[in-house]
């Protein structure tokens, strides 16, 4: 009885801390503080196409909706043109200021929760070089992002703008390291802070075994999110965001599922593959939306997943470490059976977040 005990507090314990930090998670933390931004480099004129959060703009959102109308744009276009003008800043040589106008813009990456708005920059002389400094981002969001594709002539490269990395000097052929050494950043970043990918790994590892059925199970992740990632990144595969996310967080339930239950874990290295091809398409949500040849967009998905790859083997090795270390064997499968608990029921509200929530 008193052995139960134990157990039971300590999956307790387990089970209200980690639910305790998911409630200040963010469920579509892929989108929740990304901005994407087409810049388009041509004579005398740059022009961008700007796709950020409307709550950066929160002050002309007079309905609450997320969205800002073309009645709220006209409403407060001088203290939004006043905004993107002070923090997104182009500087031409020793040109000075440009003149700047702004519109309200379509959407070219549909997000409920995102406004789009076209910024002109005009200069009187025509352009060699650009300085750009990006620093439209919320002060609480660390892992906040620009994802830009900027086309000058025929290059076109893909940047990312952080609030570490705010700015870049361009020219007209763009260095393609500046491009790989973006991307590798963004892809290790984007392992890190989206914790369902995170979480679904540590699930993976929690039963144990031996180190070869371990590696054969990251493998078998890695290869298969590599190849929806592929695929999905070239529009060869589409699917609602939504839909994917919900199925992520399903793979999470189900995986906990199987780990309470103890069952035969023999066929688990394919359904980590099948869960894999999921988690891909939830990767290539990021990178779906940049515009650009499929040459640019190649290196930006090869340097993506190589972050990927490398966030997800520290993810591995730090868990593997931390597993190990448990003192006790009776202990161990406690830890483990109120981990698979805890993230049991995060998958679960995930997926009610996800899914249901707005439907309802």
């Amino acid at each position: 009885m008193l052995i139960r005990s134990r157990y039971l507090l300590c999956s307790l314990l387990t089970l209200v801390c980690v639910t305790l930090a998911s409630l200040y998670t963010p469920a579509m933390a892929h989108w929740a503080d990304l901005a994407v931004a087409d810049i388009a480099v041509e004579n005398t004129q740059a022009q961008i196409a700007l796709t950020i959060p409307s709550a950066l703009v929160a002050f002309a959102d007079d309905d609450s909706d997320q969205q800002i109308s073309a009645a709220e744009f006209t409403a407060h276009q001088a203290a939004i043109a006043q905004l993107l003008r002070d923090r997104i800043v182009l500087t031409h040589g020793a040109a000075g200021p440009p003149e700047f106008s702004l519109a309200l813009a379509a959407q070219t990456v549909r997000q409920p929760t995102h406004s789009a708005f076209l910024l002109q920059y005009r200069w009187q002389t025509s352009i060699e070089s650009l300085s750009i400094r990006y620093d439209l981002f919320p002060s609480n969001a660390k892992s906040a992002q620009c994802l830009a594709t900027v086309t000058w002539g025929d290059s076109v490269r893909n940047l990312v703008f952080k609030p570490e990395q705010p700015s870049y000097l361009l020219t007209r052929r763009l260095p393609w390291q500046q491009q790989f050494v973006s991307f590798l950043q963004l892809g290790v970043e984007h392992i890190f802070t989206g914790y369902d990918h995170a979480l679904f790994l540590v699930l993976l590892l929690l039963p144990g075994g031996r180190l070869v059925s371990l590696v054969k199970r990251v493998t078998a992740f890695a290869l298969a999110h590599s190849l929806t990632l592929g695929l999905a990144a070239f529009n060869l595969i589409t699917l609602p965001t939504a839909l994917v996310e919900s199925l992520i967080a399903l793979s999470i339930v189900y995986v906990a599922i199987e780990n309470l239950r103890r069952r035969s874990l023999s066929h688990r290295l394919w359904l980590t593959f099948t869960f894999g091809l999921v988690h891909g398409l939830g990767f290539a949500n990021i990178l779906r939306d940049l515009t650009g040849t499929q040459g640019s967009l190649a290196l930006s998905l090869a340097s993506f997943n190589l972050g990927i790859e490398l966030g997800q083997l520290a993810i591995v090795v730090l868990a593997g470490i931390i597993l190990q270390s448990l003192p006790a064997r009776r202990w161990s499968r406690r830890w483990r059976y109120g981990l698979s608990l805890a993230t049991l029921l995060i998958g679960s509200l995930w997926f009610v977040e996800r899914a249901i929530a707005p439907i309802l």
